[in-house]
């Protein structure tokens, strides 16, 4: 009795090792999408229709690029106008 309780023990931690993680797919990354306009335009089209198919990390990241060309680097600053508008 004294010996078989640690054999079990033993055993059931042998079996509960480390699972294996799931095979990363190639997702391209936030500036290659940003670079390329025509394909970062298929994509969000792509997860508008279907998310759950292409998964979330990927839409995330077209929808950064997207956020990124709009917006740019950020680091423009704001110039008003010399003259203001005329209504």
């Amino acid at each position: 009795m004294k010996v078989s309780i640690p054999l079990v023990l033993v055993a059931v931690l042998a079996g509960c090792g480390r699972s294996e993680s799931p095979p990363q797919t190639n997702i391209p990354t936030v500036e290659e999408l940003a670079a390329d306009p025509k394909r970062l335009k298929e994509l969000r089209q792509q997860c508008k229709t279907d998310r759950p198919k292409l998964g979330d990390v990927l839409c995330n990241r077209v929808a950064e690029a997207t956020r990124k060309r709009f917006y740019g680097d950020g680091q423009t600053p704001y110039t008003p106008p010399k003259e203001f508008p005329k209504f």
